[in-house]
């Protein structure tokens, strides 16, 4: 019998599809990428072709074995991992979309949280479902589908249709429709699942007009779901599955009450771990699955910024200012300071604490001694500045004093970033070994459901730190620094004020 030596993480993000392979001490033994096209149909709109996010995938999955020769026999288990939020809808007999997916940055559902809003619905939702009532989320998605695309509400009310975030999608494909699951943490994020009951949540399902036989079944992060039986030459099972945000905590060993992550990718992400019980947010933050092993449910407070890392491809792709992701930090080097320049990435209105939709992108405080190097540092410091701030509020929601920052995510190779991030927070940053932590946290799911990892301490003895960011920067300077940031915050928010 061939020995069980890997695990195969599946990270379908929302730029691009991975692949990863990592054995029982952690390290990767091979890894393959694949970018997605972004389609941007109207303002504001952000879809991505299923078939295509599919077909990414899979070619990853294939190409990693073959660049690492490994066969699919050595393989314990699969673990996914997505862009949550992200809705898709398709016919049940044919596996075909209905439409494009709809991403988790789309706008286009404002008017519906409006009007749900004004109904005084708000309170409900953030009761039952943790969350507030804003396009971010899947269930406004629905409807919009269900609403828009010709006979699509008829059909998922006989149960011709089945939605699902990524996770779902991924996993319908690779067992040839077989299973229709999704995981606790995906569910806690489409508006619809009562993150206290465990189950969706009828009276929401009415509010929103979605039939319940849209929908998978809800299932824990870490079990048994089915085993692929496309793509490879010998079934494997797949066991693990979380958002990518949940994973990246997992991977990052976050186990306990307080401890706190943040992925630095297209957006930014931030959970704090808050134990078996939900702590409901008064600073606009959401309250959401952290994890389910098991019955075992752990919380999170989470703070999610849409404008991340796209800030830089954004001064890459229509500024033109650097020709590479990666020349941003030489670029921003070159100045000392920002020289006053403030950049508030409100593209698609602002995240927490905010949740402003019709926030716009500002830059603020140009002179005539402006340089691209000052816009480049203001860009990069916005980062560390929307960090900032959903970290002070989570403090405040949850009376944990934060002790430490773990990070991951494409950014944090940034060191200036990093050290910024430190000096704003007043605490050590922590980067570790590994950054794919999103992918890790999907294959110690996986391999725990199938006995490759004995038990979460066993998992946490596998995280490493590689450098600790420690603040340098004078208290009365990183305040002084926030109070102008607040300033500039104020000036895109009323931009175009509702």
């Amino acid at each position: 019998m061939t020995m069980k030596k890997y695990i195969l993480a599946l990270d379908q993000g929302t730029t691009s599809s991975r692949a990863l392979l990592i054995d029982h001490e952690g390290n990767i033994k091979g890894v393959a990428q694949k970018e997605i096209r972004q389609i941007y149909p109207s303002q504001g709109w952000v879809e991505h072709d299923p078939s295509e996010i599919w077909s990414s995938q899979a070619s990853v999955a294939a190409e990693v074995l073959a660049r690492s020769s490994v066969s699919s026999e050595e393989i314990a288990a699969i673990g996914i991992t997505n862009q949550r939020e992200t809705t898709v809808i398709w016919e049940r007999k044919s596996g075909n979309p209905i439409a494009n997916a709809i991403v988790w940055q789309d706008r286009r559902t404002t008017e519906i949280c409006q009007k749900l809003k004004n109904a005084g619905y708000e309170p409900l939702f953030q009761k039952k479902t943790g969350l507030l009532l804003d396009p971010y989320f899947s269930g406004t998605k629905i409807r919009w589908l269900l609403e828009q695309i010709p006979g699509a509400m008829l059909r998922a009310e006989r149960g011709e249709l089945a939605f699902g975030t990524i996770d779902t999608w991924l996993l319908w494909k690779l067992t040839d429709g077989e299973v229709h699951f999704t995981d606790a943490t995906n569910a806690s994020r489409t508006l619809l699942y009562n993150i206290h009951t465990g189950q969706w949540d009828d009276e929401l399902l009415s509010i929103l007009n979605i039939p319940r036989n849209l929908l998978p079944e809800v299932r824990s992060c870490s079990e048994i779901y089915a085993q692929a039986t496309r793509l490879f030459t010998h079934s494997i099972p797949i066991s693990g599955m979380a958002g990518d945000q949940q994973a990246a905590l997992f991977g990052q060993a976050c186990f306990k009450p307080g401890m706190v992550k943040t992925t630095y990718g297209t957006g930014c992400f931030m959970l704090m771990n808050t134990g078996a019980h939900p702590v409901a947010s008064k600073s606009k933050l959401l309250t959401t699955i952290a994890y389910q092993i098991h019955d075992k449910v752990e919380y999170a407070l989470e703070g999610s910024i849409f404008i991340g890392g796209a800030v830089v491809q954004w001064l890459r792709d229509n500024l033109k200012i650097i020709q590479k992701s990666a020349e941003i930090e030489i670029l921003a080097s070159k100045v000392e300071d920002n020289n006053g320049v403030y950049f508030v990435p409100a593209f698609t209105g602002l995240g927490a604490p905010y949740w402003n939709p019709y926030a716009r992108g500002v830059i603020m405080g140009l002179t005539r001694g402006t340089s691209n190097a000052h816009i480049a540092r203001a860009a990069l410091e916005s980062i560390a500045f929307q960090v900032t701030d959903v970290l002070e509020a989570m403090e405040n929601d949850s009376a944990i004093k934060i002790q430490e920052l773990r990070v991951d995510g494409g950014a944090v190779v940034n060191n200036m970033l990093m050290q910024f991030q430190a000096d704003l927070l007043g605490c050590p940053v922590i980067r570790p070994n590994a950054t794919e932590l999103t992918a890790y946290g999907a294959a110690y799911l996986a391999g725990l459901a199938v006995g490759f990892w004995k038990n979460q301490e066993d998992i946490a003895s596998h995280w490493q730190r590689e450098r600790t960011f420690t603040p340098l920067m004078a208290k009365e300077q990183a305040y002084a620094l926030k109070s102008h940031w607040k300033k500039a915050v104020a000036c895109a928010e009323m931009w175009e004020k509702k």
